[in-house]
């Protein structure tokens, strides 16, 4: 009779520390700290530590972008942005990297002990969703990755509560960030000298139907297949009617 409860207690332990450290991180006001204005005052010194420490910074890099998205805090386009200024081009990689672990730690902690409460907590998400990766699965996701239609912690655990396997969600992940990862580092290498000067960068130009409509177009794209055979699947069930 103990086993049940020693598998459900170890099954706890990971969503269990996902949600303290997301209460953490705003109790402690570290939500107010990282800002944009916090990089600027201090761009400098970050600047020359990366320049004598080059390896241990990205992989300093890595591991907070790993903790951002496994802890679901509102922080991965600061994240993003100061990457792209201050480590360049790479940036990206390490950032597709990073965010495809920290979402698959989500993934994993979706499908443990909490999987109801996160059901709940992604709400009309979970009907709209269902659907698509019922016909799908990898095909909806990386369709999904592409368009920003849905909050990223949303599509961390609403495919692990539809029955997705965990190595299809990974590669759909990895795939599916990429192009909107690599826009954003790039512009944000444009930053480097704003940031240089103690100023913080006009992110209105990330709004830029220059920049969205490509990465919109992708996921349209990615989408349709699944969306055609909803559409038939109607089709032929108001006809068989």
């Amino acid at each position: 009779m103990m086993k049940p409860k020693a598998i459900n207690l170890k099954k706890g332990i990971l969503p269990l520390i996902l949600v303290l450290g997301l209460g953490l991180f705003f109790a402690t006001g570290l939500n107010e700290l990282l800002s944009f204005e916090t990089l600027a005052a201090h761009y400098g010194e970050i600047k020359a530590f990366i320049a004598e420490n080059v390896l241990v910074a990205y992989l300093i890099f890595f591991v907070i972008y790993v903790i951002a998205v496994a802890f679901s805090l509102p922080i991965a386009l600061l994240l993003t942005l100061s990457g792209g200024a201050l480590l360049g081009l790479f940036a990206g990689v390490i950032i597709v990297f990073g965010a495809t672990v920290g979402a698959a730690i989500v993934f994993i902690a979706a499908r443990s002990i909490l999987s109801d409460l996160l059901s709940a907590k992604a709400g009309p998400f979970l009907k709209k969703l269902e659907a698509g990766f019922s016909q799908n699965a990898f095909q909806y996701l990386l369709a999904l990755r592409l368009l920003p239609v849905a909050p990223f912690w949303v599509v961390n655990i609403v495919p692990a509560l539809l029955g997705m396997r965990l190595l299809p969600f990974i590669g759909a992940t990895f795939i599916g960030i990429m192009p909107g990862t690599f826009v954003y580092v790039f512009v944000a290498t444009g930053f480097d000298h704003i940031l240089q000067a103690g100023k913080t960068p006009d992110l209105s130009t990330l709004s830029d139907i220059k920049i969205i409509g490509p990465l919109l177009a992708l996921g349209a794209l990615a989408l349709m297949p699944s969306a055609l055979r909803i559409i038939k699947g109607r089709t032929t069930n108001k006809e068989a009617q």
